[in-house]
């Protein structure tokens, strides 16, 4: 027999267990620990009830906001909303530290880069062990032919190529971030203009041409600015909004769940 689950329990209100049972659904767990979803659950809907005895002890009143055309904030939730503006008060930002961060950073504000490749898809699904081992023997023979002579490409991406770029010696354009798979782009980001590879796609086995690339150049500062600015006010605000949550925490009297850091558990 299962044992019973200690209630929570948050300043005397006790949280319904049906509430957690189905908040829980929304908390992934790891294998072989399906009590981390209920944990995850409990300690949300603890701090969901500790805002709202907060926000009516305050007497705040505030009118459910429309997020979405047609979809709007339930009653409590626009308590807790207008609770959190008026406690928050994240730190404002420093021009002069995201300057500082550009500068030392600067790959991470790169223009994307452009392609021109082309290529010849030999297809397999992902989880067809056999149809994959096949691609790659297939691959393998039809680059070796390519070494010797590369200048075979269109008639072997005619031949053999399972993609529509096959009528057209294989060449897919002009390409940026997004305009392929991950694990393509990967493959292009590594190679040498005018080199041959073989990459490994959820579409099965690709050999690529890279015939050009143009490197996307280091954004001013003046350009990421406004990007900076909301990562850094997303940023400052969840901080400021955890540190007021472990305040009300702290001062509250809640059984049945730990705030605790888990670990591995």
């Amino acid at each position: 027999m299962k044992p019973l689950l200690p209630p929570v329990v948050v300043n005397g209100v006790t949280i319904d267990p049906g509430r957690i049972a189905a908040e829980a659904q929304n908390h992934p767990a790891p294998k072989g620990k399906p009590g981390h979803a209920w944990r995850a659950a409990a300690r949300a809907l603890a701090v969901r009830e500790l805002l709202l005895q907060e926000a009516r002890a305050q007497g705040i009143t505030a009118e459910p906001a429309e997020l979405v055309p047609g979809q709007w904030e339930t009653a409590e939730e626009a308590l807790i909303r207008a609770l959190l503006d008026q406690e928050i008060q994240p730190d404002p930002v420093d021009e002069t530290v995201l300057a500082a961060y550009h500068a030392a950073h600067p790959e991470q504000f790169r223009s994307p880069s452009l392609y021109e490749a082309a290529h010849i898809l030999f297809a397999a699904a992902p989880d067809d062990a056999k149809a994959r081992e096949t691609a790659r023997a297939e691959a393998g023979a039809v680059l070796a032919e390519l070494c010797a002579a590369p200048r075979r490409f269109a008639e072997l991406a005619a031949r053999h190529s399972a993609c529509s770029s096959k009528t057209s010696g294989g060449v897919l354009g002009q390409l940026t971030a997004g305009d392929t798979v991950p694990e393509f782009e990967a493959a292009l980001a590594t190679m040498e203009e005018g080199a041959l590879t073989i990459a490994e796609t959820r579409y099965g086995l690709h050999i690529i041409r890279l015939d050009a690339r143009a490197r996307g150049e280091v954004l001013p500062f003046a350009a990421v600015l406004p990007r900076l600015r909301e990562a850094h006010d997303k940023a400052a605000w969840l901080r400021a909004s955890r540190d007021y949550i472990d305040g009300l925490i702290a001062r509250a009297r809640i059984s049945g769940v730990s705030f605790q850091r888990e670990g591995g558990a």
